[in-house]
């Protein structure tokens, strides 16, 4: 085998994004024909909905001693999408999933956090994180606002 051949077995980042939405579509084709819902798969291994919906995505990593009960609520999980649900994730989000406006009209240009640590309801410390920021609400880009530079060099 040659040099090139064996350096061809990393992925790029395009095809680490095939191979995990392969996975993640094996994950939820798994969950589809099991009929429960991410509530009733939490119940069964003591997570919550939202992490459930985040392993089966690819999107947070499956803790060994969690694998078994997520095998028991889901017995058609394959060793092979345990032990990729095991490794660290590759994050990434679905740009179809996120189509809130708001999302694109926060600024960091007046920006404050905070970190503050409480104790939670157990006694624990916990971390509490508040972002604030200013609102940028959409500006209409009309005739007027464009750059004359350019058409003034053509001659227009």
């Amino acid at each position: 085998m040659d040099r090139n051949r064996k350096m061809s077995t990393v992925l790029t980042p395009s095809e680490m994004g095939q191979t995990k939405a392969n996975i993640c579509s094996r994950l939820l084709a798994v969950k589809r024909r099991s009929c429960k819902t991410y509530t009733q798969i939490a119940e069964e291994t003591g997570l919550t909905n939202v992490y459930v919906a985040q392993l089966l995505r690819r999107q947070a990593q499956l803790k060994p001693d969690t694998a078994p009960n997520l095998r028991a609520a889901l017995p058609e999980l394959t060793d092979d999408l345990l032990q990729e649900m095991t490794k660290p994730p590759l994050r990434s989000y679905d740009p179809n999933l996120i189509q809130e406006p708001t999302v694109y009209s926060m600024s960091a240009i007046d920006f404050y956090c905070s970190v503050d640590k409480v104790k939670g309801l157990d006694g624990n410390d916990r971390v509490v994180l508040t972002f604030n920021g200013k609102y940028l609400p959409y500006t209409e880009q009309s005739e007027h606002m464009a750059s004359r530079v350019k058409t003034e060099a053509n001659g227009s």
